[in-house]
């Protein structure tokens, strides 16, 4: 059996199309959920919070920086640095998270 290229071109254009897709971006409002519960006892992660540690960088500092990278930032989150508790995220709650904190720029 003989598949055209077209065919082969449009499922491409079919799965990219999918995977960049808004539904699989992270729930920031889920995120900020979570930061609330688990993160702002260290990091600022609004406007109105006075800061928590010194250590821990605000989100918002976290989210301007030039390097700032949504996935990177959630890849991160699934196994952090000694500094900072690991709270076993799922990778949609890491992404949720990740999404926030990019909300914050």
């Amino acid at each position: 059996m003989k598949t055209s290229i077209p065919f082969l071109g449009v499922v491409a254009a079919v799965a990219a199309v999918a995977i960049a897709s808004p539904a699989a971006a992270g729930d920031a409002e889920n995120g900020k959920k979570l930061a609330q519960r688990w993160c702002q006892s260290c990091h600022v992660i609004g406007a109105n919070q006075p800061m928590a540690v010194t250590e821990a960088p605000p989100f918002a500092s976290i989210a301007k920086k030039p390097e700032f990278d949504e996935a990177k930032v959630a890849f991160f989150l699934l196994d952090p640095h000694p500094k900072m508790p690991s709270f076993g995220l799922s990778r949609a709650a890491a992404a949720d998270l990740a999404a926030f904190i990019a909300g914050q720029k």
